[in-house]
């Protein structure tokens, strides 16, 4: 059999892969679960706190130290690059050694990347918090993923889903709102040094329910035949479902990256506005996920359902390349939009868990969410060049257009899982 059934825990798989056996997970207390599934959460929301570590103090990063769309890209760049090659090879630490003791490893690098952050007085020192924080970001899906696929009963995976997207959709909103608004009361140093805070009291929660995140590692039979952990690369689903992610992800990054400065130049809106307009679009994206859940625990075709809520996105993000809408409309858009791509994110999770080989979850999910990491990498650069040309309209349209390709990934995954499926 090439695919996980839906479940939580693992068992044997064939078709090119080791044969590995985990203890499957009973069903057990709404309570149980919902502790496990808060405590993935709440790390979840910590790594997309830090995704945006930098980008809501861009226009600060220009006024203080002279930089351009393009440098300001290439930081970004930096932090995905760095938590892309990590990632992929989190996986496999995950698999092998288990995944919580990666999670406290990463929460404390995120601490020391905010106090870096605080104490920079140069481009070099931005840089060198970027490729720190990508680091810390490496590690969190593969551990995230094989924690609720061993610790969450089956029948609220979809909702374990749900709300791992809906909580890192809530990180993305809090960072603007949190760096912005202590940068105001303060100074955009002190703004560092309350997220260090703000990280240091994660850990401790954390640590403190350690025993609800600890996870079982693949016990390989004695008699089996052992392949090479690296066969799962050899299925065509995988490379579908990075494709997806890497595209996907691009559209996501021109949002987080430059929707505050698109706004002020093509509409004059202001920077408070602007950034709330970004809160609001992640915030729309978490009731998005919360919706999602429930459609992703009733679908048997996730693949059809991420394509239709990514077409509507690409849709409203063209719209929004018009202009036509104008200011007020144009933010509602953009709320918009993240609302029809957040209902398609836990289907997006759901139809990747059924195309990952089982005892290979950590694998799978590092490989293929490094696909995000790349996207994120690629897209500042690519659209920072068309920022620094003035090309506003052209970077809305292109971020529609690379979300549009994305659908073909998704449908390419649902077609080759069904497939394979057929054939186990």
């Amino acid at each position: 059999m090439t695919l996980a059934q839906a479940g939580c825990g693992f068992g044997v798989y064939h078709h090119g892969m080791t044969t590995a056996t985990l203890t499957p997970s009973p069903v057990v207390p709404l309570r149980q679960d919902a502790t496990v599934i808060g405590l993935v959460g709440l790390a979840h929301a910590s790594s997309h706190f830090a995704h945006l570590l930098l980008p809501p103090l861009f226009p600060v990063f220009i006024a203080e130290f002279g930089l351009s769309y393009s440098q300001l890209g290439l930081l970004m760049s930096t932090f995905f690059v760095v938590s892309g090659v990590g990632q992929a090879c989190a996986g496999f630490v995950v698999d092998r050694l288990g995944a919580r003791s990666l999670l406290f490893v990463a929460l404390g690098i995120f601490m020391v990347a905010c106090i870096g952050a605080s104490m920079v007085h140069s481009y070099a020192g931005l840089l060198a918090v970027a490729a720190l924080a990508g680091l810390g970001n490496a590690t969190f899906h593969p551990v995230d993923f094989t924690i609720l696929n061993q610790r969450v009963s089956a029948p609220r995976l979809g909702y374990a889903f749900s709300a791992h997207g809906l909580t890192g959709n809530l990180g993305w909103a809090a960072a603007p709102v949190f760096l912005a608004g202590v940068s105001a009361l303060s100074n955009w140093r002190t703004a560092y040094l309350a997220a260090a805070l703000m990280y240091v009291a994660v850990f401790a929660l954390l640590y403190s329910k350690r025993a609800q995140l600890k996870t079982e590692v693949a016990v390989h039979p004695a008699d089996a035949p052992v392949e090479h952990s690296m066969a799962f690369m050899k299925l065509p689903v995988v490379w579908w479902c990075f494709g997806f992610f890497l595209l996907s992800t691009m559209t996501l990054a021109v949002v987080q990256a430059f929707s505050v400065s698109l706004l002020k130049a093509l509409h004059g809106v202001s920077f408070e506005a602007a950034t709330l307009t970004l809160t609001a679009y992640m915030l729309c994206g978490a009731l998005g996920m919360l919706v999602g859940g429930f459609v992703a625990a009733k679908s048997v075709h996730s693949d059809r359902v991420v394509a239709a809520c990514m077409s509507a996105g690409a849709v409203l993000l063209a719209v929004c390349a018009t202009g036509l809408p104008g200011a007020e409309g144009t933010m509602v858009l953009l709320a918009i939009t993240g609302f029809a791509v957040g209902i398609g994110g836990p289907s997006r999770d759901m139809m990747i868990k059924r195309a990952t080989p089982k005892g290979a979850t950590g694998r799978v999910y590092g490989m293929v969410y490094s696909g995000l990491d790349i996207g994120f990498a690629i897209s500042p650069v690519l659209f920072g060049a068309f920022m620094d040309r003035g090309w506003y309209a052209a970077t809305l349209g292109g971020a529609a257009l690379v979300l549009l390709l994305s659908v073909v990934a998704a449908l390419g995954v649902g077609r080759r899982t069904s497939a394979a499926a057929a054939r186990a």
